[in-house]
């Protein structure tokens, strides 16, 4: 495909559309990088269950930037790093939630 038409599809260098990194923002953003469940994710994307674990979730698990747990979806360190959002990683480990004064951190329950 060609570029002019990937940039106006706003696809970028991962494949993703839109829609993909509105998700993943949201996650990130709204919900401090998950989990969330899937209707809860849903309602504040405004669309269906179905669509988001049939069209979205699929690709956006393949290429590493979400994972379904049994609590719900978490946004990956590849996701932040993506999306150009600091947090991701504390020391080295996804995902883990530091409590105020733990590892030198002063910021309670956020991902670094």
């Amino acid at each position: 495909m060609p570029k002019c038409r990937v940039r106006r599809l706003e696809i970028d260098h991962l494949g993703l559309e839109k829609q993909d990194r509105e998700i993943l923002t949201m996650i990130i953003k709204r919900y401090n990088g998950g989990p969330v469940g899937a209707e809860t994710l849903a309602i504040s994307m405004g669309e269906g269950v179905d669509t988001l674990e049939d069209y979205y979730e699929p690709y956006l698990i393949q290429a590493g930037l979400l994972q379904r747990t049994p609590r719900g979806r978490m946004a990956t360190a590849l996701a932040y790093e993506h999306l150009k959002i600091p947090g991701g990683i504390v020391h080295g480990v996804q995902g883990e939630r530091c409590v105020q004064g733990e590892r030198g951190n002063e910021n309670s329950g956020l991902l670094f």
